[in-house]
């Protein structure tokens, strides 16, 4: 099986990233139940900073603003083109990176970070983490999402020998797997291994919950809905965390 999608050339990883055709999220199913977690974990305080790191064109942010009405959402993001887009949806969107200069905040600053769908891109996971870690205060909480390498449907594509949706080989096309979208993901993870990694970065894992994605087949989205009540299974993988 192979697809090729019309795709210009990167000149360098940035360069993709920095296309805005380039998909940047897995649907408001999911930016909804992330923030239904984050407004639970802030209860009923109101006034705290929460950061949305790789906020992208702040689609996901504007979807769970409701939710966190009297929170200050601030979008994060190193995409100029990005940002431009994210300022149209959200009060503050500022540039910043997580490796590098890192995010332009003063360590323990933040009350919360929103970090979807940007993990699975990253070159240095673990760098990413601790500058996440760096700006929450303690006990600051981490509302983490990615895709789930071992989403019910990968599990058969793989038993089937084809390469598993959200992985990817190339950034110029779809090759071995299902999918007509190149988006550039360098790394997954299963429920296990998203626990056991935040957890060696200095968090302590709350809740994993799942979510599903607006990607599935129309008629595998009921079995889809039915995965996200076994986080293992689901199509994306909510992660709540705390800073120790």
């Amino acid at each position: 099986m192979t697809t090729t999608v019309p795709h210009p050339r990167p000149k360098e990883l940035r360069d993709f990233y920095e296309d805005p055709s380039v998909p940047v999220a897995s649907g408001a199913p999911r930016s909804l139940r992330q923030a239904r977690m984050l407004a639970a974990a802030l209860g009923s305080a109101r006034g705290q900073t929460v950061l949305d790191v790789g906020c992208g064109d702040g689609s996901a942010a504007a979807t769970a603003r409701p939710l966190l009405a009297g929170h200050r959402i601030v979008g994060v993001d190193w995409s100029q083109d990005a940002l431009k887009r994210a300022r149209t949806r959200l009060s503050y969107a500022v540039r910043g990176e997580l490796t590098g200069g890192g995010l332009p905040f003063r360590s323990a600053s933040a009350d919360a970070v929103l970090f979807s769908e940007v993990i699975e891109h990253l070159v240095d996971p673990d760098a990413a983490l601790d500058e996440i870690r760096r700006v929450l205060r303690p006990g600051g909480h981490l509302m983490l999402s990615t895709p789930n390498l071992a989403a019910w449907y990968n599990r058969g594509l793989l038993l089937a020998g084809v390469q598993p949706v959200f992985s990817e080989v190339s950034l110029r096309g779809i090759h071995g797997r299902p999918g007509t979208e190149v988006v550039g993901h360098l790394r997954l993870y299963t429920a296990r291994a998203l626990r056991e990694f935040v957890a060696a970065s200095g968090f302590e894992v709350v809740r994993l919950a799942g979510a599903p994605f607006h990607g599935v087949p129309r008629p595998l989205r009921p079995l889809d809905r039915l995965a996200c009540s076994r986080p293992s299974l689901a199509s994306i993988l909510l992660l709540h965390a705390q800073k120790t």
